[in-house]
C-alpha cells in the first residue's frame, strides 16, 4: 500500500511542479478606441516592467496572443496607445483566465477645473 502511495504523492507533486512551471499566455482584447503600440510586463508589484515585442494592436476589438512569463500567475501590465495615453492593469490572474478585455474610459483633460 504504501508504494502506491508514494507514486501518487509523487505524480502530484510532478504535475504541480509542472503546472508552476508552464510559460503563461494572455490574449489581450482591445475595446479601446485608438491601437496600442506598446506593452510591458512585470511581475505583480515588482515594477520590473520588460517590453514585449508586439505589433499594433488595433482599437475596436484587435486583439494578439502574448507570452507573459515562465514563472507564477499574477502581472502587471503596461500599455500606450497610438494617442500617448497608457493603461496600467495590475495583478492580472493568468491562471484564472487568459483574455484581457481592455477598455479605456475617456476622462476629462487633466487641467478641466483648474483656473
Amino acid at each position: 500500500m504504501f508504494p502506491v502511495r508514494l507514486a501518487v504523492l509523487s505524480s502530484l507533486l510532478l504535475a504541480s511542479a509542472t503546472h508552476a512551471a508552464a510559460p503563461r499566455y494572455l490574449t489581450l482584447l482591445n475595446r479601446a478606441h485608438d491601437s496600442i503600440t506598446t506593452l510591458e510586463v512585470a511581475a505583480a508589484g515588482s515594477d520590473a516592467f520588460e517590453q514585449r515585442p508586439i505589433d499594433a494592436i488595433d482599437g475596436g476589438g484587435g486583439s494578439t496572443t502574448v507570452r507573459l512569463g515562465d514563472t507564477g500567475c499574477r502581472f502587471d501590465l503596461r500599455l500606450q496607445f497610438r494617442n500617448g495615453r497608457r493603461a496600467l492593469y495590475r495583478d492580472v490572474n493568468t491562471c484564472k483566465g487568459d483574455t484581457l478585455v481592455i477598455t479605456l474610459i475617456e476622462a476629462a483633460p487633466r487641467n478641466a477645473g483648474s483656473r
